[in-house]
């Protein structure tokens, strides 16, 4: 079976053609087993006194193995799903789970680590391995090493349970996506839209053998009707299918509903916070991050609440005012996207669409890469002949002085059995293995943009190309990494609230005009974007900021008073409500199920996180400031923030690594000012 089973081979990047739904199980059986039986010989040979040598590095060959195998079922799943790879995807997870807590309620390793941190080795210790071992010996106990044998036991069936469900939600949520849809017969019911949304509509009707267009739940499709669609009956139907999915409401009510498993997840999660001792899961939630209490997060979202709801108010009236001189008396949610692109348009004559003929992929993937090779000193080139899931998958390489930093994998279209949204993730991390040699990383970088239709290239929106420099600030923290341990190199080890920074710090360029000159030029002639284009475009910078300030800080604090709250009585929908009340200026209709697709709190990594993306704004923010100090494009600027900040990966406190750049502590008043909500501002 080995022989035959990609999965058990050591491959350079992963044969993604080749894996099969039916590898997936016996090869995690059969690594999970090995792992097991590794980890029992390591222990019964450790000395006295551990060494690196002999206990970590061992064990970060294991995790690499498993990873090896898992990393490419998991990234298949998200953008290859099919009910087969699902199936086995899921069989695994309880397995992997059971795995993970064992090893964290492993009293020999546990006392191995804690000999080896007492080590006098270690007080010699480079800076990295020293936070590791902190980090290794803090997760020790977060995995309830302390607990009684009974407790442990029920820590595990609740991590195991949690796995399951989590998944559970995402599925549901993309069936859901997937489960409606909306033929088009009569080309004149999408008056307004662009032709580029039209043909990507007709596309996806031939696709399924239909005539006419096909308008879908997937993201360019529902933000083209949400935008542009005159006909206000069609953007109400279309708000309330999307803003209904997996829910008890709209057209497909009680079919893949959340609701209830959002409720599970819920219970779980705060009944593990109180096993470990903590009050509730937002507590625990920041054990491992940069917020030292669930008072200063609430603290800080309110004060951003405070500051910018006023904005937020003044451009809701502005809309409000507006879309009644056009006949719409009484906005409502559907109606927003439509009125404020009118509005933006009469404003600064300026729209979403007239800006993509600008944005050619090709020419922004060549600026972006000018770009960060200018800050950081490297070459990014691309490589042909790979394996790959899907056609449309690019692969480039990073280079210095002609040698490999890493690669990553580009998958930037929408397409059907591919989840939404936006993300990178690492396929391998940069480390030094136990031979001694350094394995180079790789990362996936992940979009969801409309594709190339009728012969045209795939034309970027601006909102798109901020995305992509977003996720690509995620690559370039995964993949230039210093760190040659597994884990702290790269996003491994990073504080959760600080993980944003790297990736929101790149989209400042998307704003510059010598970052616009790059990525910008014409599909057809080549030329570059127009002086008054750029003027309008960096006027409209902060149109209706204020309402996307609160939108964000909505979510945050819904997603955080929701996990500090739980148990409360209130549910989710009430504790949402009662966030609406405190900073929301327009109220959804009470049928909107928003939280039911929520993924990044109910299936990602945000639970009583979701905040990390403000505050790491703030950080962003502050950091990019001394960029416009001393120039935006100041190759010794951006070798400090490559050495101080994405060099060190996980190996030190991000506070330390932000200072080190900045040379003082982050202050809010540049992400005030970026926003437009800067008192002198109003």
């Amino acid at each position: 079976m080995t022989a035959s089973n990609p999965l058990l081979q050591d491959f350079d990047l992963p044969p993604y053609s080749q894996i099969r739904p039916e590898h997936v199980e016996p090869a995690i059986d059969s690594i999970l087993a090995d792992s097991r039986s590794a980890i029992a010989k390591l222990l019964a040979e450790q000395p006295a006194t551990p060494s690196w040598e002999s206990l970590v590095l061992p064990l970060n060959e294991l995790g690499a193995r498993l990873g090896r195998a898992w990393s490419p079922v998991s990234h298949l799943n998200a953008v290859c799903n099919s009910p087969e790879l699902r199936a086995a995807y899921e069989a695994c997870l309880p397995k992997l789970s059971e795995y993970w807590t064992e090893l964290g309620q492993n009293r020999a390793l546990f006392e191995a680590y804690q000999a080896l941190a007492a080590s006098p080795a270690a007080a010699g210790f480079e800076v990295a391995q020293k936070t590791i071992l902190d980090h290794a010996l803090r997760d020790f106990r977060l995995s309830g090493i302390d607990l009684p044998a009974d407790k442990q036991k029920r820590y595990g069936e609740i991590q195991m349970k949690l796995s399951e469900l989590t998944s559970r939600f995402s599925n549901q949520l993309l069936d859901a996506t997937q489960a409606w849809t909306k033929q088009i017969h009569d080309e004149a019911q999408l008056a307004g839209l662009p032709d580029s949304a039209k043909a990507q509509m007709k596309q996806a009707a031939e696709a399924k053998g239909l005539d006419g267009w096909l308008i879908t739940l997937e993201f360019p499709s529902y933000y083209a009707v949400m935008t542009y669609a005159a006909d206000r009956a069609l953007r109400q139907e279309v708000y309330t299918a999307y803003s209904t999915r997996a829910s008890d409401q709209g057209p497909n009510a009680g079919q893949f509903d959340n609701g209830p498993l959002m409720e599970e997840i819920l219970d779980l999660r705060r009944e593990l916070a109180q096993l470990l001792g903590y009050g509730n899961f937002a507590e625990l939630s920041l054990a491992t991050k940069m917020a030292e209490s669930t008072e200063q997060v609430l603290g800080f979202l309110r004060d951003l609440a405070r500051r910018s709801k006023p904005f937020a108010q003044r451009d809701l009236d502005e809309l409000r005012a507006f879309a009644a001189e056009q006949g719409c008396e009484d906005l409502q949610s559907w109606d927003v996207g439509y009125y404020s692109e009118k509005l933006r348009q009469q404003r600064y004559s300026i729209s979403q669409e007239e800006v993509r003929a600008w944005f050619p992929i090709d020419k922004v993937l060549s600026g972006l890469f000018a770009i960060v090779e200018r800050l950081y000193g490297i070459q990014i080139v691309e490589l042909q002949d790979f394996d790959s899931w899907h056609p449309d998958v690019r692969l480039f390489e990073i280079r210095e002085n002609g040698e490999r930093l890493g690669r990553f994998f580009l998958d930037l279209y929408a397409r059907p059995n591919k989840r939404g949204g936006a993300w990178m993730d690492g396929a391998r991390d940069r480390r030094r293995d136990i031979r001694g040699e350094l394995v180079s990383p790789v990362a996936n970088l992940v979009c969801n943009f409309t594709p190339a239709v009728n012969g045209k290239p795939a034309l970027l929106t601006h909102d798109e190309v901020t995305t992509l420099f977003h996720e690509f600030g995620h690559g370039l923290h995964h993949l230039l990494t210093r760190v040659e341990h597994a884990d702290a190199s790269g996003i491994n080890g990073v504080a959760w609230d600080a993980v944003e920074l790297p990736s929101q710090f790149m989209e400042n360029w998307c704003w510059e005009p010598e970052g616009l000159a790059l990525i910008s030029g014409h599909y057809e002639t080549g030329e570059p974007l127009p002086g008054d284009l750029l003027e309008r475009m960096l006027a409209a910078r902060n149109f209706q900021s204020g309402l996307m300030m609160v939108r964000q800080l909505e979510f945050s604090l819904f997603d955080f008073e929701l996990h500090a709250s739980h148990g409360d009585g209130r549910s989710v929908l009430e504790v949402l409500q009662a966030v609406r009340d405190e900073v929301a200026v327009l109220q959804p209709p009470a049928w909107n199920r928003f939280a039911n697709s929520f993924a990044h709190i109910f299936a990602g990594g945000y639970a009583a996180g979701y905040y990390s993306y403000k505050w790491a704004e703030v950080l962003s923010a502050d950091a990019f400031s001394r960029f416009e100090e001393e120039g935006v494009l100041n190759p010794q600027t951006g070798r400090a923030f490559r050495e101080a900040i994405l060099a060190r990966g996980g190996s030190q406190e991000p506070m330390q690594l932000f200072v080190a750049f900045r040379g003082r502590e982050p202050r809010i008043d540049a992400l005030l000012r970026h926003s437009g909500l800067s008192e002198e501002a109003a």
